[in-house]
């Protein structure tokens, strides 16, 4: 048996997976999916076609349309429901396990579930707004991309600047590599589980506050700064009384976060009325961090204008999980599918620390 690996806590720089899906950029500041950079697809195409580049390796390929469904019990609270119904959804449709179906199966029924995954988050957040009924199916069919379709779906229009934010926001966050939520879904596939399964496992890791929810954090934070009036004294403040600044700082990048950088730029075309407050907090903060921790490099990272864009498009702080699980569909997806082709089981190892082995008799 070969010798355990030294313990790494939360699996810190411990390479798990050989992924072709996306490649981070830790020191030139870039992020590219399948090889492109997401700077040239925002704005060019929507993410529908980013899901099939990154399902797929085809911009040419698309997210598909949502087939009729009517979920079972919509409470309004969206990342529970999305989690829910995503696992209700593997045994009404009858979906094979992973280890027994071929790769087209499971990439049809993961184009299935991502497009069922957005409406069910639409008609969540129509629950939570008050309404009862759901928007006919003709008028969602007018909307000309998969962001257009998910507003008209919830609030029964759609503003071109909202469905604009929400457009870069998903595509800006589809993928990023082994995150928490990532991780579970192919952990889950590894097990040859189905794809409803998989899926709905990686929304209850983007439930937690630690991975998905910290825009929802940001814009109460920017509206302190702004009452305040004075960004500097805020952060001063704020890091004096240990308080996490929220939206700074990332464990992968060590220069500055693309995505922040797109999202900023989106922000200040489409006239966010946060855009200037939140310049100077964020310019104030990130000398405040540099000061006290030299040591490390906190920069941007793409929570703190995901909060500003999510804004524009009137998107409530609590909806922001499920607004994540929605753009991180064609991620999972990916990673579901190169999971299930290593035809491999996630097995790693646990160094005991506990007692030494010992009598019944010294416990009673």
């Amino acid at each position: 048996m070969s010798e355990v690996a030294d313990f790494k806590p939360g699996l810190e720089g411990v390479v798990a997976v050989e992924t072709e899906i996306a490649e981070p950029d830790r020191d030139g500041g870039e992020l590219r999916y399948r090889g492109v950079d997401i700077e040239e697809l925002v704005g060019r195409y929507p993410y529908e076609n980013v899901w099939g580049l990154l399902v797929d390796g085809d911009l040419s390929s698309k997210m598909p349309d949502p087939e009729p469904f009517e979920p079972a019990a919509l409470t309004g609270n969206a990342p529970a429901d999305l989690q829910a119904e995503t696992a209700r959804l593997a045994g009404e449709w009858g979906l094979g396990k992973l280890n027994e179906i071929s790769d087209e199966q499971a990439r049809e029924d993961l184009g299935r579930l991502s497009a069922q995954m957005m409406t069910i988050v639409a008609r969540s957040a129509r629950v939570a707004d008050g309404h009862q009924d759901a928007v006919p199916d003709e008028v969602v069919a007018g909307g000309a991309t998969a962001a257009e379709k998910f507003l008209l779906r919830w609030r029964g229009e759609a503003d071109p600047r909202h469905a604009t934010a929400i457009d870069t926001y998903w595509i800006c966050t589809a993928e990023h590599g082994l995150n928490a939520s990532t991780f579970t879904a192919r952990i889950v596939a590894s097990t040859g589980a189905d794809c409803g399964a998989s899926l709905s496992s990686a929304v209850g890791a983007l439930s937690g506050p630690l991975h998905g929810g910290a825009p929802a954090y940001v814009l109460p934070m920017l509206e302190e700064a702004a009452e305040l009036g004075d960004p500097e004294r805020w952060v001063r403040e704020a890091l004096d009384s240990g308080k996490r600044i929220m939206g700074f700082g990332h464990r992968v990048y060590r220069a500055e976060d693309p995505r922040s950088r797109i999202l900023k730029r989106v922000a200040k075309e489409l006239e966010s009325p946060h855009v200037s407050v939140a310049e100077a907090l964020e310019e104030a903060a990130l000398a405040e961090l540099q000061r006290r921790h030299p040591e490390r490099v906190l920069a941007t990272n793409v929570e703190y204008y995901s909060a500003v864009v999510l804004d524009i498009a009137e998107i409530p702080p609590a909806l922001a999980p499920a607004m994540f699980a929605c753009s991180r569909v064609a991620g999972w997806s990916a990673h579901i599918l190169e999971q299930k082709r290593t035809g491999r089981l996630f097995r790693p190892s646990a160094r005991y620390v506990g007692p030494a082995a010992r009598p019944l008799s010294s416990l009673e």
